[in-house]
């Protein structure tokens, strides 16, 4: 596994860029069930995230990106008998020893949902899925999961915004101040993950479709738009630097419209406490992360991107905040178990 998640942070590397109709997550290492439904049910207790990012700071109309997932567990039996959040002396509850015991999970079910919200400019897009997910335990440490997500998209423009000095306008468009394209949408996908790595394969916009708002196109034009699918391809692996330290690096790399793109991302995390981190998306900016386990219940990070491309003459950058609750955590853990 080692040597395949290095191969893959390379041939991320050398990739090139194209923008992509899906939002851009800096801080996906903390919620990759935002891109992946088979991460549904993946701890022992309900996962909460709240995260909303500004993009291209100063920027007039730049995208914003807010977001709610919610999922968890049903007929999961862990075999922990012992709270792990409890502190010996000396001993780190996220130390060493504790994976060393780590073991798969047992054969479960999880159900969850997600609601999106995507704003660039006049178009705003809003999404509202439900997730399955079923795990399995396919070795003494290592798990295997699949899932899909069912839900609505809402692709709405707010017509305003709009200059038709010297486009024809679609009579719908001219005659309302917002109109809604409203269609069906599925994600699916595959995560592999033990105490070391995890490896994932996920599907967003699974289903191809025209781009519309009413029976012609808003505007004359001769080629239509159309969503297309997108895959999201994402490893990690987990080095235990001390009983203290440990370093995640970790790539998510997207393939959209016959175009790659890649993120490379690295993690430092000390106990279970707190971590800071660093990512360069491609040709595109660097990122500095950090967050804090506040409790067993509560968590918060944070994400600054810098633009390296031409925009960073007109932006003040990319903020980013998640805010995570554990609900019904059962062994109090401050930090989660699989997703790290």
């Amino acid at each position: 596994m080692k040597r395949l998640f290095l191969g893959l942070c390379l041939g991320g590397s050398l990739l090139g860029v194209q923008a992509q109709q899906k939002p851009h997550y800096t801080q996906y290492i903390l919620n990759n069930y935002i891109i992946n439904p088979a991460l549904t049910g993946i701890e022992n207790y309900t996962d909460v995230k709240l995260s909303h990012r500004h993009q291209w700071v100063g920027f007039q109309d730049a995208p914003v990106t807010t977001y709610f997932t919610i999922h968890k567990p049903l007929g999961k039996q862990d075999d922990r008998t012992t709270a792990t959040s409890f502190e010996m002396p000396g001993e780190n509850p996220r130390g060493k020893s504790y994976w060393q015991d780590y073991t798969a999970a047992a054969p479960h079910h999880g159900i969850g949902m997600q609601i999106i919200n995507d704003r660039t400019g006049p178009l705003n897009r809003f999404s509202a899925y439900a997730t399955y997910a079923y795990h399995l335990g396919i070795s003494a440490r290592t798990s295997i999961a699949a899932g899909f997500g069912a839900g609505i998209s809402n692709l709405s423009i707010a017509t305003h915004k709009l200059n038709f000095v010297y486009s024809a306008v679609d009579p719908a468009v001219y005659n309302s101040n917002e109109i809604n394209s409203l269609r069906p949408d599925f994600n699916a996908g595959v995560w592999v993950y033990s105490a070391d790595y995890f490896l994932g394969l996920a599907a967003q916009q699974i289903i191809p479709s025209k781009i519309d708002f009413s029976k012609d196109n808003v505007l004359t034009r001769t080629e239509e738009g159309r969503f297309v699918p997108h895959l999201f391809l994402t490893a990690g692996y987990r080095f235990l630097i001390n009983d203290d330290f440990n370093l995640t690096p970790s790539t998510l790399v997207k393939y959209v419209s016959s175009t790659l793109n890649a993120d490379v991302n690295v993690k430092l995390q000390y106990r279970d406490l707190a971590w800071v981190g660093a990512s360069y998306r491609i040709e595109e900016g660097v990122a500095g992360m950090i967050g804090l386990n506040v409790s067993n219940t509560f968590n918060i990070g944070y994400a600054y991107d810098y633009t390296t491309s031409k925009l960073n003459a007109f932006t003040k950058g990319t903020h980013e905040i998640m805010i995570g609750f554990l609900i019904g955590n059962k062994y109090g853990d401050w930090c989660p178990r699989n997703v790290w």
